[in-house]
This record gives C-alpha cells, structure tokens and sequence, in this order.
C-alpha cells in the first residue's frame, strides 16, 4: 500500500498524494453526508454511478447512448458499460489526487472487473470503508421520512435486497484485507471521526 499523506490546503500534490476508496453503505444509513465530509476533508473526487450514467447520457458518448438505451427502458446497466464509463471517468485529472467510489462496485463480477482495471493502471484501492447500522435502526429512520416509497414492506425488501447483495461484496473485500467498519450509529459528527481516525491510521497520522 502506498504511503498516504492527508492534504492541507497549501500543500501540494505528489504521485503518493491519494486515496482510492470504496464507500459502501445500506439506505438510510446517512452515507451521502457521510461522503460529503469525507470528500471535503480529504479533498477527493466524488464517483457517484448515478451521477457518472447521467454525465456520459446527457454528454452523448457512445457509452453514455448504449447505457441511456437500458436506463430509457428501466433496465439495469450491463457491468461492461459500467464499468467503461467508470473507466473514463478515473482518467479525468481530479482522480489523480484521489477519489471516493459511491455506489460501486455493487456485486462480486464488478468487483472483480474493478481490480482487474485499476491492476492495470498500477493505482490499487487502500480501503473499503462500510456504515453499519442496524437493520431495525434503518427501518425506523427510513419509515420516518413520510416518503410515498417508504412503506413498510417497500423498506423492508430494500434492506434485504441490499444485505444479500452486499454481503458476498463484504466477504470479497475481507479477504483481501481492505474492509473497514464503521460504527454508523451516534451523531454525524461522532460517525465521521469514526472514518477520519480509520483514514488518518492509513496516512500515518
């Protein structure tokens, strides 16, 4: 693992000046404004797949009309289209100083099509961070929002659809040593300096 080194805002950026991380986290579990701070602080680049899917639509690459054909239709976007834009978008310059994957890899197959790109651009994750909250905790907080989606029985196949989907991703990501918990209870505040201390232990700080 290359040595890290948190950023200031005076300092300058060096080839060992990053930090590549998967952020993994159920509904409700506050991960968005978790990743907000993250990136803020460790000035990284945001990867949402939402995001990334929508900037290669409306940017009418080739990708982005063949990933529009699915998303037109209410499919789900193949792992190899994915997986290209995803591509592209780590050879634009902000990712050079780091950046923080939201929303993938969600299965196994993109995990695995994950390491085989970034083995060939020499440039291997340091850490995959997972929020963990309990199930009934996230019904609680999900169900409170009043949301038309957010019926009982809606929440509760989410929560499960995401924890089977999720735990052969956790096991993965074990294995190889790069999986850090994080207690996703408490304030945002107490949550955050759990992930700040479990960074700052990777930067030597």
């Amino acid at each position: 693992m290359n040595r890290l080194r948190l950023r200031t805002p005076n300092s300058l950026p060096t080839k060992d000046d990053n930090m590549r991380i998967v952020f993994i986290g159920p509904p409700g579990a506050g991960k968005g404004t978790q990743a907000e701070r993250l990136i803020e602080t460790y000035r990284l680049a945001h990867l949402s797949t939402g995001d990334m899917l929508r900037a290669a639509r409306d940017a009418r690459t080739d990708v982005g009309r063949k990933a529009d054909e699915f998303m037109s239709s209410g499919q789900l976007v193949p792992d190899d289209i994915i997986v290209a834009i995803i591509r592209g978008r780590l050879e634009q310059p902000d990712c050079r100083e780091g950046y923080l994957l939201d929303g993938f890899p969600r299965t196994i197959a993109q995990a695995e099509a994950l390491d085989a790109m970034l083995a060939e651009q020499g440039t291997p994750l340091d850490v995959v961070l997972q929020l963990q909250v309990p199930e009934e905790e996230l019904f609680r907080r999900l169900a409170g929002r009043g949301r038309a989606d957010d019926k009982p029985e809606v929440i509760r196949q989410r929560l499960v659809a995401y924890r089977e989907q999720t735990e052969p991703l956790l096991d993965y990501y074990g294995k190889k040593g790069l999986l850090k918990s994080i207690d996703g209870l408490g304030t945002v505040e107490e949550i955050f300096d759990r992930a700040k201390m479990i960074l700052d232990k990777l930067l030597g700080n």
